[in-house]
């Protein structure tokens, strides 16, 4: 039969227990970074004693470049120390993005590669076309885990380059007004953190589980052929 047979014997299988595990793992890596929020601030001491706090926000994709600090409001009364708009540095959006979503796409392939295992695995295993796109598509995807972590990971400390102490540092307002500007804090990087590691376990489900794939093709278990010679039938003897 062709039809959907529910079968959660895979599941116990390798094959089957690791995409289960790649299926959660996905979700993992674009919830962290995609719906990250998070803060920094720098703490301003003006001259006549008042002391001012500034607090942004970042977000995911992460276009700090768009972010600013000041100008201060005339009725701040700070001396007129921050007369303009100073803007955080870079524009992360294309790595973020990438990375996200990649694993949207992964999380939806495995979610039909599932749905195949326990319905179809009949039909997985009864053609030879099957294993072997699965194969190919696990090998491109254990690259792009790779490319794609890789890129947010670099992405990732830029982001905290830009957001942390630099803001003080490499800014003309603070730099030429020696104790005017202090770095406050920055919160809520943890869970960015936690996406980069996601990513590089998915790179180690989805490399160690080729092998797995792999031995469901026609190159690790070739089919079997019968010799013409077997199936000859003896030639007669006498007349």
């Amino acid at each position: 039969m062709s039809g959907f047979s529910l079968d959660l014997g895979p599941v116990k299988e390798p094959i089957g227990f690791i995409k289960f595990l790649q299926w959660i793992f996905s979700i993992f890596a674009f919830a962290t970074c995609g719906g990250y929020s998070g803060q920094t601030s720098i703490f301003l001491t003006c001259r006549n004693a008042q002391n001012i706090t500034w607090t942004r926000d970042f977000f995911y994709p992460f276009r700090l470049s768009k972010i600013s600090f000041g100008p201060l409001d005339s009725t701040a009364n700070c001396n007129n120390t921050w007369p303009s708009s100073v803007y955080l540095v870079g524009d992360f959006a294309s790595s973020a993005e990438f990375f996200v979503t990649f694993a949207v796409l992964v999380f939806l392939y495995c979610t039909a590669a599932l749905i195949l295992y326990l319905g179809y695995m009949h039909l997985y295993r009864g053609a030879g076309k099957l294993p072997m796109i699965d194969f190919i598509i696990t090998v491109i995807i254990s690259f792009l885990w790779l490319v794609s972590t890789s890129a947010w990971a670099k992405a990732l400390v830029d982001i905290k380059t830009s957001t942390g102490s630099n803001i003080v540092t490499g800014t003309d307002y603070c730099t030429t007004q020696p104790g005017f500007c202090h770095f406050n804090e920055i919160r809520r990087m943890g869970s960015l953190n936690v996406s980069v590691v996601v990513g590089f376990l998915n790179l180690i489900l989805w490399a160690g589980n080729a092998w797995f794939v792999y031995k469901e093709t026609n190159l690790h278990n070739p089919p079997s052929s019968t010799s013409p010679n077997d199936t000859s039938s003896p030639s007669p003897s006498g007349m």
